[in-house]
């Protein structure tokens, strides 16, 4: 089948980014919006937008029904879910399936296997892969015991999802408590599921993924990235590929995500995520993203595909369109998350009227954005701007021309990331390569002992 036209059920600079590439394939698009997003670039690139409902998410963006019948009444043929939101959603893929609308990504039965997270460890380990030692825990005893048993200090993780919500570090049976009501009460609001496991923390660990596609039979992958910025565990910075391995520990991360993804006999785009530990030299199992992931440009720009035309090939029925060594690397890239935000007081979000803004251009710079001046950001969303993607001929030219391009960047009338960027560019631990996941937190601790 070839898709003519796509109902966009996203907002941001994800429905903005599906938008261009849908009319560079001729597709009509038609955006899913709440009312507060009736304005937004989004909306004023897409062929038609139809509302779905008030500004609270769990109103649209999260209502199924407003969703797969916004697809219906408009005639879409298929639904791009983005990322976030409904993205991972069963209910939505199925909902599709009922409504004869092309859900574009993975199956129900897929996105079951690897959005319990108890599940995925399951499907990882039958794939031959290992996960950090852990597993799920029903009582604070057992946690207690379990925990004793793999070592302290330890992480609390939701069952049901991910994203940083629902997740605690534990330093000692003392706090395990208060820190597993914590993560409860927060996995249920999130995901409406209170389930919880265990893992041993990892003190030194680096966020390394896999991007992969399948078609449902095929399966290659798209190389690596390095995601170990990171703030309340989630990412700040990404880059690929994955900087300061050895080519044998990156093509073992290539054939264990490729070993998962085929396990699945998976369709569509999903990332693989490892939890690299760099004591014991050993990469784990996270977890599988099975959706286009924010950091997917970084591997647009040193493979020179693009991900959305992949995603849509693949829902339209077509085999991979790419053998793996037909697959070519080139140069590395870097992504800095430009989000409206305080960074220096907690990162707290900063929402309001955008009343000025100007981007870089050039060879070699991408931005993805929904904003310009007279936009608005709502205080209803995660506070992402943009993304500024840089590619250069190797790392040490991709960072010079990140410098210079976040030098270029004026975002007025809210607060933002910027400087932070521009600050961690030029540190040099972060220049030579390789940090890991506690070392923002470390960089802003020394920054902010230095201001007082």
């Amino acid at each position: 089948m070839t898709l003519r036209r796509i109902l966009i059920a996203n907002r941001g600079e994800i429905a903005v980014r599906v938008i261009r590439t849908c009319q560079r394939l001729g597709i009509e698009t038609v955006l899913a919006a709440s009312e507060a997003d009736l304005d937004s670039m989004a909306a004023r690139l897409a062929d038609s937008t139809i509302c779905i409902g008030p500004a609270n998410s769990s109103a649209s963006y999260l209502n199924v029904e407003a969703v797969v019948g916004a697809a219906v009444a408009s005639k879409a043929q298929a639904i791009h879910p983005g990322y976030g939101f409904l993205s991972e959603n069963q209910k939505l893929a199925a909902a599709c399936n009922h409504a004869d609308v092309i859900f574009i990504g993975p199956t129900v039965e897929q996105l079951d296997a690897v959005g319990d997270k108890l599940k995925a460890r399951a499907h990882a380990a039958a794939a031959g892969l290992l996960s950090v030692p852990g597993g799920e825990v029903r009582s604070l005893v057992e946690a207690r015991q379990f925990a004793d048993q793999i070592g302290w200090p330890i992480l609390i993780k939701a069952v049901g999802g991910g994203g940083g919500r629902g997740m605690k570090q534990v330093s000692d049976a003392g706090k395990l408590a208060e820190a597993m009501e914590l993560a409860g009460a927060e996995a249920q609001a999130s995901f409406g599921d209170p389930r919880l496991y265990i893992e041993r923390f990892v003190s030194h660990g680096r966020h390394i993924e896999v991007q992969v596609l399948g078609d449902g039979e095929n399966v290659i992958h798209l190389g690596t990235r390095d995601c170990s910025i990171q703030r309340r565990y989630q990412k700040l910075v990404e880059e690929a590929p994955a900087p300061n391995i050895s080519e044998t520990f990156r093509e073992g991360m290539h054939l264990a995500a490729v070993a998962f993804a085929r396990h699945l006999k998976y369709r569509g785009l999903g990332t693989v995520e490892f939890l690299v530990d760099c004591d014991r030299e050993a990469f784990y199992f996270l977890e599988m993203n099975a959706r286009i992931q924010v950091e997917h440009p970084v591997t647009e720009a040193i493979c020179g595909l693009d991900l959305v035309e992949e995603q849509i090939a693949v829902a339209e029925g077509r085999k991979l369109r790419w053998r793996q060594d037909e697959v070519k690397f080139f140069g590395h890239a870097i992504e800095c998350r430009i989000n409206a935000e305080d960074w220096e007081r907690g990162f707290c979000p900063s929402p309001g009227p955008v009343t000025h803004a100007v981007f870089p251009a050039g060879q070699g710079i991408r931005m993805d954005t929904h904003i310009q001046a007279g936009s608005q950001v709502p205080p209803f969303y995660d506070s992402l701007l943009g993304k500024l993607i840089i590619h250069g001929t190797d790392r040490k030219d991709a960072l010079r021309k990140m410098r210079r391009a976040l030098a270029s960047v004026e975002i007025a009338g809210v607060s933002t990331n910027l400087l932070m960027h521009a600050e961690l560019m030029r540190e040099k631990e972060f220049a030579r390569g390789g940090v890991n996941t506690a070392f923002l937190g470390q960089f802003l601790q020394n920054r902010n002992m230095e201001a007082a």
